[in-house]
Parts: structure tokens; sequence; C-alpha cells
């Protein structure tokens, strides 16, 4: 009888712990998966109190709070990722604010050349544009590429033929005038007469975009620019390069880049966040710090991510001093500027 009770109490105990231990053994996500999530980026760079009124500070809240409340509505009345993200990048495109659409930066020659692209996490179906001058939201134009052409990439007057047969809104060079954007290039020339061509000025990188989880279990990824004042040769960055500004897997995390562009493409920064995240079964958190504040860092390369995982955790490093930047998800909403709010 002995025996026969300390079986029973044996067998009570093991039970008792399987309880407890397998559901840590079975699943590696660091919370429930929420019903929706949203990110936003305004751009990284010099960012500090001191140089930003609180006018200006004022005004930049104000915009990323609009945004969030657009792809909020999208992903609240259970409409897509993809949708969200399109949705949240054209407030930041339609404000001067921002380096994208009408705040545009000015290349060598005085033009307004913007790049944006989109990618969907269902099954990696993506589409950009690049160097385009008349497309008043490219982030439309994008997305138009994903979902209405055999391709991922069009460039030039060739993507502006075909957002016209999209019947997507063009705009005149004027519409993306701004007189900020104009001295900045300006003051840009004049510094680089006097030093060499080839010197970056990384002192702010206005890039926006858009990471998004639907209430489907979908990712979405979106990022639109004007790319670098004073920039010459057609240079196009890593904005409309799938897997280095923009990246999206539902099966791992979704990731939209700002900074120079240059370092992001050639260490494909966005994929290789979410590759660490599949593969090394880290964080999200973990993933995008070893590769923005670490391998970045190590290699020269300026700015920062937003990502999310298929939980919608969130992620926003960044190794400048600030990054417009943003999330909503149910019962939580923030808006950020500087390291250390």
């Amino acid at each position: 009888m002995k025996n026969h009770y300390h079986y029973i109490f044996l067998f009570v105990t093991l039970t008792l712990a399987a309880c407890v231990i397998n559901p840590y053994e079975t699943t590696s996500v660091q919370s429930p998966k929420l019903d929706y999530a949203l990110a936003i980026h305004g751009g990284a760079g010099t960012i500090s109190r001191e140089n930003l009124s609180a006018e200006n500070e004022a005004d930049y809240r104000r915009v990323l709070n609009q945004a969030l409340d657009a792809g909020q509505q999208v992903l609240v009345s259970g409409g897509s990722a993809v949708e969200a993200v399109q949705q949240t990048i054209i407030v930041m495109e339609n404000s001067p604010l921002f380096n994208a659409g009408k705040g545009a930066v000015f290349t060598h020659d005085g033009r307004n050349e913007m790049d944006a692209s989109i990618m969907s996490g269902i099954d990696q179906t993506a589409g950009a544009v690049g160097g385009v001058t008349t497309i008043k939201n490219p982030i439309k134009a994008a997305r138009a590429v994903m979902e209405q052409s055999p391709h991922v990439m069009l460039v030039g007057k060739g993507a502006e033929i075909f957002s016209i047969e999209q019947q997507i809104e063009q705009a005149e060079p004027e519409y993306f005038f701004t007189q900020r954007r104009w001295d900045a290039l300006q003051k840009n020339k004049s510094r680089n007469n006097q030093q060499s061509l080839h010197k970056v000025d990384d002192s702010k990188f206005g890039t926006v975009g858009a990471v998004a989880l639907d209430q489907n279990g979908n990712l979405a990824a979106g990022t639109s620019t004007g790319g670098m004042t004073n920039k010459r040769w057609s240079r196009i960055g890593d904005s409309p390069v799938i897997g280095a500004g923009t990246y999206a897997d539902n099966s791992s995390c979704a990731v939209s880049a700002t900074g120079h562009g240059e370092y992001f493409i050639r260490y494909a920064v966005a994929h290789d966040i979410c590759a660490r995240l599949h593969y090394k079964k880290i964080t999200l958190q973990e993933a995008a710090d070893e590769v923005v504040m670490q391998k970045l860092v190590e290699k020269g390369g300026s700015g920062g991510v937003i990502s999310m995982d298929a939980q919608g955790n969130i992620a926003m490093p960044f190794n400048t001093s600030g990054m417009y930047r943003g999330y909503v998800k149910p019962g939580a909403r923030n808006v950020s500027i500087y390291k250390n709010d």
C-alpha cells in the first residue's frame, strides 16, 4: 500500500511539472500575439533638443500621431497590413516635415528624385520605384508595381509612365518645392565646394517608413524617401532595395530602415535582422541590436530601423542621437524623437 501511494504521488508531481514546463518548451515568443500593431519612423540622425524648437517638435509629434491614426484605423477595421503601411506612409509623404514626397530633398541639379518600396509578409511579394520625379505619393506607385506588374522595381521615366497608366496621382515640380530643403541644398553645395564631392552629409536621414501586423496575422513593411541632399548621378539608396531598406516575412519579421543607404545595401540590413531572428532563434530586439548597434557601428554606418515580429513585438534601435518614431497597439501608443524619450 505504501508503494502504491508513492507511485500516485510521483505521477501527480510529474504531471504538475509538465503543466508548468511545457508552455515554455513549445514556444519561443516573447508575448501573446496581438490583434494588431503598427510602428513608424520619420528618419534618424543628429536630432537633439538643442537643434529642434518646441514648435517644430510639436509639429513632428502631431504628424507622427496623424500617421499612426491613419494606419490604426485600417488595422482596427480589419484591413490588411499592406494597406495600413501605405496609408501611414502617405500621411508622412504629404507633410513637408519629412524627406519623402512633399518634403523631399533636392539633388545636385535641383530636382526631387524619390524612391519607395513595400513588401507583403504573406508571400514576400514586393514592389519598388526609384528616381521618380512626378509621382505625388511614391508609396502608391511601389504598391502598384507589386500588385499590378510582374516586376519588383521600376525606375525613372519608366516608373512614371507605369504610374500614369495605373492612374496614380501626379504632381508638378512646384509641389515638391520647400524653401527649407532648397536652402539645405545651397548650404551643402557650398560646403562640398570646399571639401570632397564624395563626402556625405550624414547629419540627418529623413526617410519615412512603417511596419504593421494585421488581424489575420500578416506582416508588411514599407519605406519612402527623397534620398540624400545634393546626391548626383541618379543615386539610389537602400529605401527601394528589398532586403536592404525594406523586408517582410510572416515567418520572421518586418523591417523598415533609415540611414546611410550605402551601408544598409552593403550589409542587407533589413533581411539580416529577419534572418538572425529566424535562424538564431533569438528575440527581435536582440536581432535588431546585433545589426544596428553592433555590425553597422563597426562598419561605420549610421541610422536605425523599426521592426516587428509575428507576435507584434517591436524593436526600434538607432545608433544616432535621435530618430522620429512611434508605435500603436491595443492599449498602448508612443511617439518619440530623442534617444532618451
